[in-house]
């Protein structure tokens, strides 16, 4: 069959997890792990294949094979939005957040990037941008990191990369988090700036003291003091915050009533979003336009390669989060991974879609 442009079925679905080991024991205010599992997807249309991740558990990638990736089978790849929805009414029964958002989220990057290719252009041509490269902020500083291993991770986010901007995991010994945070601020110097993160480790009388008690190292953003799903105690907790002080939450929001929820409850002073959680490309961009609606900036949640372009894209984008982990593991088995350079990473606008190439062989033994 002679394929055009308005020709692009959908003829192959295929995806896999693997489980990389941690470089050393990691931790935050709620969580303990020891390895991160990628869950790669890829679309063939056309002669063309479009590569799509999250992070989340194993099963993701069966749910991706086995539920979702038949009924797009056969489809345009060209209708990224009806596809979209296609899939949300697929998980109607089995529930739109979690899991289910995170194989949706996988699959829509692959699309915008199969169409990108198809097209012969980098996706944030497609998108349309504008700016040409996003800043980043270093994250890591992980609650089982010693001192020592603070000051060489922000030190070097901030006087080799370049960060403006870097952040430590607090929660899990609140007792210990003022002084891990004069180290991390001893480590950064006085021009940067100091972000905490406690994965909702706190309740809100707590994390109105910490705050006050943070304001010695001119710390300028709190994420998730409190559970994220506390919308009223993150407003109330917002409204008590030192002036200078930003709370910012949204990493765990799955659909787009998640994050209007935040916004319309005033929870947030910056609104986090996920590509790889949110729903991909398409929820990212749903995030954006709510941001804007409500004039609140937004950044971008972990996973730096999958959100380059459509960072690039979007109005109202404050930072993306270059977190240790995924970094890591990006560097690691995808060419065209992005790096720091002057504290932003900028899309390689000679590489079509993504701008990524999943280098099987070398993930191969992560394959789980």
């Amino acid at each position: 069959m002679h394929l055009t442009r308005r020709d692009a079925p959908i003829e192959a679905i295929r995806s896999r997890a693997y489980t990389i080991p941690t470089d050393k024991p990691e931790a935050d205010g709620t969580y303990a792990w020891d390895s991160t599992t990628l869950v790669v997807v890829e679309v063939a249309a056309a002669g063309k294949t479009g590569l799509g991740f999250t992070y989340n558990d194993a099963s993701v990638a069966k749910l991706i094979e086995k539920t979702l990736g038949p009924i797009l089978i056969g489809e345009d790849a060209w209708n990224i939005d009806a596809l979209w929805q296609r899939m949300q009414g697929k998980v109607r029964n089995i529930g739109r957040s979690g899991a289910a958002a995170t194989a949706i989220s996988a699959l829509d990057c692959a699309l915008w990037d199969v169409k990108a290719r198809l097209l012969d252009m980098p996706l944030v041509r497609l998108l349309g941008a504008t700016r040409k490269c996003v800043p980043l902020y270093g994250s890591g500083g992980f609650t089982t990191y010693s001192d020592d291993d603070i000051r060489d991770q922000l030190g070097q986010w901030v006087h080799k990369d370049g960060c403006r901007w870097a952040k430590i995991k607090i929660g899990s010994d609140p007792d210990r988090d003022p002084h891990r945070v004069e180290i991390a601020r001893d480590a950064i110097g006085e021009s940067a700036g100091l972000f905490v993160d406690a994965n909702g480790a706190l309740d809100r009388k707590q994390a109105v003291d910490y705050a006050h008690r943070f304001e010695a190292e001119n710390v300028s953003w709190f994420e998730e003091p409190i559970s994220s799903d506390d919308q009223a105690g993150l407003a109330s907790v917002r409204h008590a915050l030192p002036t200078h002080m930003e709370l910012a939450a949204g990493e765990y929001g799955y659909t787009a009533d998640d994050f209007r929820s935040l916004l319309m409850h005033e929870a947030v002073d910056v609104l986090q979003a996920d590509v790889t959680r949110c729903g991909g490309i398409t929820g990212f961009m749903r995030v954006a336009a709510l941001c804007d609606a409500f004039h609140t900036p937004l950044s971008g949640h972990c996973a730096p390669s999958m959100h380059l372009h459509v960072a690039c894209a979007v109005p109202r984008l404050r930072h993306q989060e270059w977190f240790h982990d995924h970094v890591r593991i990006e560097q690691m088995l995808f060419d065209g991974a992005p790096r720091a350079v002057n504290g932003a990473m900028a899309p390689d606008l000679s590489r079509p879609g993504c701008g990524l190439d999943f280098r099987h062989q070398d993930a191969h033994r992560y394959a789980v």
